[in-house]
């Protein structure tokens, strides 16, 4: 349902954000320099005029992305800043000060799959027109850019075969019981208990017994997807794409290309950019265009499947000429581009 507006009469005691805060603060100068109109016209149509409790506003949606990424926040962490910081909740568009969590971070995840990574390209395309419109950017600055790619890491914890066969039982028996699969066992003090032993012998250096216990949880695992196969009456596509991941982890050998990282982002590949303090690196690889005059990032775009960087130039190029709106004439790419 559409975002209704904010009461004036819930706060008649209370004094507006604009009379106890510094309007001279760069967040206050740019919410007031951003065209939050254009954020309702292009996100409008994915909420419903009448179905559904009333959402969130838009302009909190996007305000917490834009200070999400500009002060290097989780989904966690920036709610739990916005509500002691009178600055983030006057960006945000909030009149009064707010004594509670605006939202569950989840309605972040939630809000970013239904608008898609298209429609997110709007908040760096605005971010540049603010630019443009205060003069800070100029129209030809952004005719000569710059092309690399780099590897936004994903927050999950290092992989390991013992820790995956863990946290996919556990997933598959939650999935069970949600559906009313009665399990013939689950092996939850087992698994917990095979896990910590694995971990104690790897801490000793006792590696064949070690061994032996990541074989039990894989062995536990397998038990478990044949189990709900067996006795699943229909799988729906979520308990399906989770069978195929379980069945992925468990065909996987060390020396397997595109293996399996994480459960809760399957996503994640293993990508070696050359760093000679970091050789591995676990997330998705990001193309970045930005001008050789000012360093201003005129476009970002992720590609999965970690695409050799010269397949990747022509799609930066044309998602900065769609969200610039000017034609290149100039482009300086990194060695991996040279001959595309």
């Amino acid at each position: 349902m559409q975002p209704k507006n904010q009461e004036d009469s819930l706060y008649l005691f209370q004094a507006q954000l604009e009379q106890i805060i510094d309007l001279k603060h760069p967040l206050c100068k740019l919410s007031d320099a951003i065209n939050w109109s254009v954020f309702v016209t292009e996100f409008g149509p994915y909420y419903s005029e009448t179905q559904g409790r009333p959402a969130k506003p838009i302009r909190l949606m996007v305000g917490l992305h834009y200070l999400k990424y500009a002060f290097n926040e989780s989904d966690e962490t920036v709610v739990e800043r916005f509500l002691e910081n009178p600055y983030w909740q006057y960006f945000c568009g909030f009149k009064y000060f707010e004594h509670e969590l605006p939202l569950d971070p989840t309605t972040l995840v939630k809000w970013r799959k239904r608008v898609g990574a298209e429609k997110m390209e709007v908040l760096l395309k605005e971010t540049i027109e603010v630019a443009k419109r205060n003069k800070i950017l100029k129209k030809g600055a952004c005719e000569r850019v710059n092309v690399d790619t780099t590897v936004q890491e994903k927050a999950i914890a290092f992989p390991t075969d013992s820790g995956l066969y863990h946290k996919m039982r556990v997933k598959l028996v939650s999935a069970a019981r949600g559906r009313d699969i009665k399990l013939r066992q689950s092996y939850t003090r087992r698994g917990k208990r095979a896990l910590v032993k694995q971990s104690r012998y790897r801490h000793a250096n006792q590696h064949k017994r070690a061994n032996r216990e990541v074989k039990r949880l894989k062995t536990y695992l397998g038990r478990v997807v044949r189990d709900i196969r067996r006795k699943a009456a229909s799988i729906d596509p979520e308990l399906n794409d989770l069978l195929v991941m379980a069945d992925r982890l468990l065909a996987q050998e060390r020396h397997s290309k595109n293996k399996l990282y994480s459960i809760h982002a399957s996503e994640v590949e293993c990508i070696s950019k050359g760093k000679t303090h970091k050789r591995y690196e676990f997330g998705c690889k990001v193309g970045l265009v930005s001008t050789s005059r000012g360093n201003w990032i005129v476009g970002i775009k992720a590609f999965h499947g970690n695409p050799y960087d010269g397949h990747t130039l022509k799609e930066s190029l044309e998602q900065t000429e769609r969200i610039s709106s000017v034609s290149l004439k100039h482009v300086h790419a990194d060695k991996g581009y040279r001959g595309h």
